[in-house]
C-alpha cells in the first residue's frame, strides 16, 4: 500500500539546503520513493497558511520503505543538518478511506 511522507518546514538557516537537495533525491528513490511536490507556493484555502517555508510530499511504495528512508544511516546527516537549520514536521499517511465511501481507495479494516 502506497503511504505519503509529507514534510512541513520552516527554513531558519539556509546553509543546508545546497547540500540537501543535491544528496537527498538519491536516497529517496533508493527507498522507492519519488517526490510529487516540493513547494513554496502554499495558498491557504480555509484557515490561517501555514508557517512553513515549504510542503513537501513524497510517495513511497509502502510504510516500511518510508521508513527505511527515514532510518536510512546515508540520510543521517542530511536530515540532522535539516533538523539545525529548520523547524520541520513530517508525517507518513497511507491511501486508504476512513470512511469507506471512495470507490478506487482502499478501506480500512477494523
Amino acid at each position: 500500500m502506497a503511504v505519503y511522507l509529507i514534510a512541513n518546514v520552516k527554513v531558519t538557516d539556509e546553509a543546508w539546503i545546497p547540500n540537501y537537495a543535491a544528496n537527498v533525491h538519491e536516497i529517496v528513490h533508493k527507498h522507492g520513493g519519488e517526490y510529487l511536490s516540493r513547494s513554496a507556493n502554499i495558498t491557504p484555502v480555509e484557515g490561517l497558511a501555514p508557517d512553513t517555508t515549504l510542503i513537501a510530499v513524497i510517495k513511497f511504495p509502502s510504510m516500511n520503505a518510508a521508513q527505511g528512508f527515514i532510518k536510512d544511516p546515508d540520510y543521517a546527516p542530511y536530515g540532522k543538518a535539516r533538523q539545525q537549520g529548520s523547524e520541520s514536521h513530517f508525517y507518513i499517511i497511507d491511501d486508504t478511506d476512513v470512511a469507506g465511501s471512495i470507490p478506487y481507495l482502499p478501506k480500512v479494516e477494523s
